[in-house]
């Protein structure tokens, strides 16, 4: 896989009728999978085994094992290494495990579908990294290639007749799939959280331990220069599995929580950013994990800023970006003391409504698709959406959870940022948002709304996620770093 002339991927792949057998790298995110995926006869996946190396820490012992074996509408999964457990996982029948961007596993996708036979039709995908089941939209066109629509990203493939990927492309992203004969892995660069010569900050490399007996790994920004003890914060990840920096791989160069504790840290205050449960040398902890969990697991990382001595505990605020803007509130309700919360993209609906906007949106973006099949599309995208939800977990919690409920038992001072072209937290929500905080007597709620800025804070003027890879710059407007920086500076103080 290449972006622009740069790879980014690579798959190593030993294919029979009964067996795939890959080896994965990931080179801008840092990570090696070796997985062997067991094949049905109609090329559905019996069971997979996997291995995951942090290439970070050596490349030589796996961080983490796992064995999924799929039964109709659920997979049993069996995980060692770091933690050592068994899941039950819903799913759909017929579910192809992916680990993305494995070109592997859509290929596997393709074969699927033209197992299947239809002219459109749809082939659930099981997140490896998360649990949760999605749908691609596979349109054939011709025997020799396909339009694959995922999360309203548009991908086209030259398909062989067997259903093998023979090359594929992803307009959007400026990204492409080629295939070689011979091995030619990539060699993964380790990711560098620390600080850039001559900043007048250290960035330290530090170790949270939660009450419910989980590790996270992080980074601590410090500036040089402290009179005394200093203001910190704490930033809160979006939704899936991600890294301490918020990072984007395909949107090369997106480190928005890098970018924010650069800016803090310039000008006083420190800054705590960790990897998600799962991510770096996190702990995955239990699949059944909610946002109530992650709420927990920001508590672990203000009681650890209590503990270091160059923090004031005193003065200790919270970011969080999207979902993170979602956890913020659960924390800051049961927690009076922290000196205010930044929430960038937080949401004021039900996961379900904002589910239901983003896949009509991500629908409507299928060009290839007639009014039809668009409205059978999201059908079926919402069937799945409610059949995950019917099991304990991640997807039961959000589309059920009403932030403004929160919201109104919040009492201390908000700072509300939204895009005005973002496509997946809406613009109105901001203002929504802040009459909830209000309406629950809190008297200090600022909102700013950034006029052509996406849902990652970027300057765009369409906003549609399937754009993101193709903007010109991928660092957060600094209209917004600023407002951030002086409204924390202000309240902090």
């Amino acid at each position: 896989m290449l972006f622009g002339n740069d790879t980014i991927a690579s798959d190593v792949v030993l294919r029979s009728a009964q067996q795939v057998d890959v080896d994965f790298i990931y080179k801008v995110a840092g990570q090696h999978w070796h997985y062997t995926m067991m094949l049905k006869p109609d090329d559905a996946v019996a069971s997979m085994t996997n291995a995951f190396y942090r290439l970070a820490q050596g490349d030589t012992v796996p961080a983490q094992r796992a064995t999924f074996t799929f039964r109709r509408d659920s997979v049993r999964v069996d995980i060692s290494g770091n933690v050592t457990r068994t899941e039950h996982l819903a799913t759909q029948p017929g579910a192809i495990p992916y680990i993305n961007p494995s070109s592997a596993m859509l290929e596997q996708v393709l074969m699927r579908a033209k197992a299947i036979g239809n002219a459109v039709d749809t082939v659930p995908i099981l997140a490896v990294s998360g649990g949760q089941t999605v749908s691609v939209t596979v349109t054939w066109l011709g025997t020799d290639s396909a339009v694959m629509n995922l999360a309203g990203v548009e991908m086209r493939a030259a398909v062989g007749t067997d259903g093998s990927l023979l090359g594929l492309t992803v307009p959007a992203q400026g990204a492409r799939v080629v295939r070689v004969a011979g091995m030619h892995p990539v060699v993964s660069e380790p990711i560098d959280y620390g600080a850039p010569p001559g900043a007048p900050y250290t960035a330290e490399d530090v170790t949270v331990h939660s009450p419910e007996g989980l590790t996270f790994t992080g980074t601590l920004t410090l500036p040089k220069v402290r009179r005394g003890k200093v203001p910190a914060i704490v930033t809160i990840t979006g939704s899936g599995p991600e890294d301490r920096d918020e990072r984007i791989p395909l949107v090369r160069g997106y480190r928005p929580f890098w970018q924010i504790a650069d800016t803090l840290a310039r000008r006083g205050i420190a800054t705590l950013r960790l990897d998600d449960r799962g991510v770096g040398g996190s702990s995955a902890g239990p699949a059944t994990a909610t946002s109530a969990d992650f709420a927990n697991d920001i508590r672990a990382g203000l009681a650890y800023l209590q503990t270091r001595p160059e923090i004031d505990g005193a003065r200790l605020g919270l970011v969080g970006h999207s979902e993170g803007g979602m956890i913020a509130p659960m924390v800051a309700a049961t927690d009076s003391s922290l000196k205010g919360i930044v929430l960038m993209a937080g949401p004021a609906y039900s996961g379900r409504r904002i589910l239901t906007y983003q896949q009509r949106n991500a629908v409507d973006q299928m060009s290839n698709l007639s009014p039809a099949e668009k409205k059978a599309a999201l059908e079926k995208g919402m069937h799945q959406v409610d059949s995950l939800a019917a099991t304990p977990g991640w997807m039961r919690f959000f589309v059920n959870y009403d932030p403004l409920v929160t919201a109104r038992k919040v009492h201390v001072p908000v700072l509300i940022l939204q895009g005005a072209t973002d496509h997946q937290v809406t613009p109105e929500q901001a203002d929504t948002l802040a009459a909830a905080f209000r309406a629950g007597g809190d008297k200090d709620v600022t909102v700013r709304i950034f006029p052509n800025t996406d849902h990652l804070f970027l300057a765009d003027s369409s906003g549609q996620p399937g754009g993101y890879a193709m903007l010109p710059s991928h660092t957060v407007r600094p209209e917004v770093l600023g407002a951030i920086a002086d409204w924390l500076v202000k309240h902090l103080r």
